[in-house]
């Protein structure tokens, strides 16, 4: 118990403005946009321009074999990345904006990596094969056969490879177990046949994994004990194809396991998979990871037409959705229709929201009102926007997929301060640790800090 109450403990000291937050240091980013998917990490220092090419404010650069959009994840001095090596030696993606649901044709045996390097110089500490063969699925042109972020707790490190199977190594990469969890195949709602990839990352909470998987055939959200991978309990759902990773709420009168998806939004007591409540009226392609801050919850979706943003109060009790599309019922700050991401998660910094679009428009709202405080087009280059936003020390540094990162003031009046290309594909979205700011570009990964 103790052990479990200390891993506790160091999950809170990420909450962003909890009173643990500079005695951390920020040694860790454990998981898909650090500790809860909030992003933020203050106390940094992170210059906000650089150049590649010079080698300005760029710490190292690593070449990493393979091809994937999983992001970095850190745990002190240890840096973690997922790989998929295509026996074929195909890396080839489309990025940009676009709809066609095409599959790679790279069917060739693949090996799924895990490497770990040091932090602070970008070096080979280990790397574990934790998986090959055929890949049952295919993979959008756009996705990769290595689509979710890895997770660690300073134990295990989890690696989900939807039907591939989901695997732990030890913090010395020594294999420590596998499972099966069946065909997952996650595609278009409304095109049964394409098979877009798996997308949602793995979470960890006292120890355990939890992983939502929302597929074609077959929807259910787990937990699996963390030494063992035993099933701790399988809540099955009904549920269209979804990539939103879930998030865990700490609230003050209980945990909330929240999860957004095509039918609703739920919550679910992360210790037996009891559910709490739902909210319906979200749209039939989910993708951002629910966020929080104190007592309200963030949770967005991008498919047309609804592409809600729901500010939605936790605590409920079975289905909160509104009586009438007009109201908001008990447990609705706000809501807005025709607004929500696609694919970034929005980021919550101080008591503003953002929302960044992936054809580049950013949006600002109060978190307390909804208001919208400012609507700005980034000046991209064409090809659009999938990573996430990160924050730090009252800045937004946004990725767009052609390598341009854009440094923002996290302001309620748009000021953009700088741009700074990677000359290369970004699609993963960055993570920071002791004044380093991480970038994994289609081919490098880039460590940048003063």
């Amino acid at each position: 118990m103790l052990k479990n109450g200390m891993i506790l403990l160091l999950l809170l000291a990420f909450i962003p403005g909890n009173g643990f937050s500079q005695a951390t240091k920020g040694e860790v980013w454990p998981s898909f946009r650090g500790a809860y998917a909030s992003g933020v990490l203050d106390g940094q220092n992170l210059p906000e321009k650089w150049n590649v090419e010079t080698g300005e404010n760029v710490r190292w650069q690593r070449g990493i074999p393979g091809l994937s959009h999983a992001s970095p994840i850190v745990w002190k001095e240890k840096l973690f990345v997922l790989t998929a090596i295509s026996g074929s030696g195909d890396t080839y993606l489309k990025h940009g904006l676009y709809g066609a649901g095409d599959a790679s044709a790279d069917r060739s045996s693949h090996q799924w990596k895990l490497l770990c390097l040091n932090k602070f110089n970008g070096d080979l500490i280990w790397e574990t094969v934790v998986a090959e063969g055929e890949p049952i699925d295919k993979r959008h042109i756009k996705a990769t056969y290595a689509n979710s972020t890895p997770a660690t707790d300073g134990n295990i490190v989890v690696s989900f490879l939807g039907s591939q199977g989901v695997y732990a190594v030890d913090m010395d990469g020594n294999k420590l177990w596998g499972r099966d969890l069946g065909r997952l195949n996650v595609g278009a709602y409304d095109a049964p046949d394409y098979e877009w990839g798996s997308a949602s990352s793995p979470i960890i909470y006292l120890g355990n994994v939890y992983l939502q998987c929302d597929t074609q055939e077959e929807s259910f959200l787990i937990a699996l004990e963390g030494k063992t991978g035993k099933t701790l309990w399988k809540k099955m759902r009904d549920e269209q194809p979804s990539w939103g990773t879930p998030t865990i709420y700490p609230g003050k009168e209980r945990t909330e396991l929240i999860t957004n998806s095509s039918g609703f939004i739920y919550s679910y007591d992360p210790a037996n998979g009891d559910e709490f409540w739902r909210l319906g009226g979200s749209s039939n392609i989910t993708a951002p990871t629910p966020v929080f801050k104190d007592d309200i919850l963030i949770v967005a979706s991008g498919r047309r037409p609804t592409k809600p943003i729901f500010a939605i109060r936790p605590g409920g009790t079975g289905d909160i959705t509104p009586a009438s599309d007009a109201g908001n019922g008990n447990f609705i700050h706000w809501r807005k229709t025709g607004r929500g991401p696609y694919m970034p998660t929005p980021i919550i910094y101080g008591d503003l929201v953002f929302m960044l679009l992936n054809q580049g428009i950013l949006d600002c709202y109060d978190l307390k009102t909804g208001e919208e405080l400012f609507r700005q087009r980034l000046r991209h280059t064409g090809g659009g926007f999938s990573a996430s936003p990160v924050a730090a020390d009252g800045k937004l540094f946004l990725s767009g997929e052609d390598g341009d990162i854009f440094v923002v003031k996290a302001d309620s009046l748009y000021n953009e301060i700088a741009v700074n290309n990677m000359n290369e594909v970004v699609m993963a979205s960055p993570a920071i640790s002791e004044g380093i700011l991480y970038i994994r570009g289609k081919e490098h990964l880039f460590a940048i800090s003063r």
